[in-house]
C-alpha cells in the first residue's frame, strides 16, 4: 500500500513517472496531483564545491559515528566552522540515506514518581555510580565499573575487568576523587559491593554520604542508566573485543571521547568537558581529607555546610 502524495517532490515523482510511462501530458499530471507546474518543470542546480564539501564532509563524520542524529551531527559541524542549521543537516543525511535506525522505546511506566532525594546543582556535588556487563568474542566475562557526575555529565571511571569487588570499587574511587575531588554525595543501587561494610565505613570516614535507590528502581538513577545506554549503543554494539586489555583500550577511548567531543544534548549539544570549564559554584574538597575530631566535629560540619551554599 503506498503512502499518500502530500509533499511537492512526492507528487512532483509521481508526475514523472506517468509522463515517462507515457499515460498522460504532464500538463494533465500537474493538474490532477494539484501540482505546480513550475514545481514540475523546475531543474535543480549542481551542487557547488562548498556544498559538495559539506557533504563529504557530513558523510564522513556519519560513518564515523553511525549513532549520532542529525542533531549531533550538526552540532560537530557547527564546531568546526560549518554555518549549517539542523534541519539541513537532517534533509542531506535523508537524501544520503544516512538515518539512523529507532531504537525500541521501553514502555513508559505509569504511577506515582517516586522523585530523587538530592539534586545535582553543581560540579562534584552528586556523583552515582554502578556496574554494566558484557562479554568478549570469545565468551570471556567482562564487568564495568562507572562512575559519573551528575551535574556535568563527566564519566570519571569506566574501569573493565573480569570480576570487580568492594576493594577494587573504593581503589577506582578513591583515584577518581584524587583526580577531580570528594563529592558530598554518592548515588546507586543497592548491590552487593556498594553496600559492603568495607565501602560504608571508608565513605563515612570521608564524609561521603550515600544515597541509596529502592530496590528495583533503576529510573531512579536515570544518568548512570542513560550513560551505559549510550555506552551500550555506541561502544559495546559496534566493537569486538577479543582480550580484556583490547577491552581496557576500547572502553577507555570511548570515556575520553564521550568526555571531550561526544556532543551531549542536555548540555546546549557541549562536550561533558566543556560544560565542566564554565563558572559553576563549587566548593567540594579535592582529594580525601582525614575524617575530623571528635571535639571539633560540629565546627567542622558548619564550615563545610556554609562552603557548599549553592551561590545565588
Amino acid at each position: 500500500m503506498r503512502k499518500k502524495m502530500v509533499s511537492p517532490g512526492h507528487k512532483k515523482q509521481m508526475a514523472l513517472e506517468v509522463v515517462k510511462a507515457k499515460l498522460c501530458s504532464g500538463r494533465k499530471a500537474c493538474r490532477f496531483l494539484r501540482l505546480s507546474r513550475g514545481t514540475y518543470w523546475y531543474r535543480s542546480r549542481p551542487p557547488s564545491l562548498q556544498q559538495e564539501r559539506l557533504m563529504k564532509q557530513l558523510r564522513m563524520l556519519s560513518e564515523k559515528h553511525p549513532r549520532y542524529g542529525y542533531r549531533r551531527i550538526a552540532a560537530l559541524l557547527r564546531r568546526e566552522g560549518w554555518k549549517v542549521g539542523k534541519r539541513q543537516v537532517q534533509r542531506l543525511r535523508r537524501q544520503q540515506g544516512l538515518r539512523v535506525a529507532p531504537t525500541r522505546r521501553k514502555k513508559v511506566r505509569r504511577g506515582v514518581s517516586t522523585g530523587l532525594p538530592t539534586q545535582a546543582r553543581h560540579r562534584g556535588h552528586v556523583w552515582t555510580w554502578d556496574f554494566i556487563s558484557d562479554a568478549t568474542t570469545r565468551g570471556g566475562a567482562l564487568r564495568m565499573l562507572t562512575i559519573l557526575d551528575e551535574h556535568t555529565r563527566e564519566c570519571h571511571v569506566l574501569r573493565a575487568d573480569r570480576a570487580l569487588r568492594s576493594a577494587d570499587v573504593l581503589e577506582w574511587l578513591g583515584k577518581a576523587i584524587m583526580e577531580h575531588g570528594a563529592p558530598r554525595y554518592l548515588r546507586s543501587d543497592n548491590g552487593p559491593e556498594f553496600i559492603a561494610k568495607e565501602v560504608q565505613r571508608w565513605l563515612a570516614e570521608n564524609q561521603i554520604k550515600t544515597l541509596y535507590i529502592d530496590p528495583g528502581s533503576p529510573w531512579q538513577n536515570g544518568f548512570v542508566e542513560s550513560f551505559h545506554g549510550r555506552f551500550r549503543d555506541e561502544c559495546l554494539n559496534r566493537e569486538q573485543l577479543w582480550t580484556l586489555t583490547e577491552a581496557r583500550v576500547v572502553i577507555e577511548d570511548y570515556r575520553r571521547e564521550y568526555n571531550t567531543y561526544r556532543p551531549h544534548s542536555k548540555l546546549g549539544y557541549q562536550s561533558p568537558a566543556s560544560f565542566a570549564k564554565e563558572p559553576i559554584p563549587s566548593s567540594t574538597p579535592v582529594g580525601i581529607s582525614p575524617p575530623p575530631c571528635v571535639e571539633d566535629g560540629q565546627n567542622h560540619n558548619n564550615n563545610l555546610n556554609r562552603q557548599n551554599k549553592p551561590s545565588d
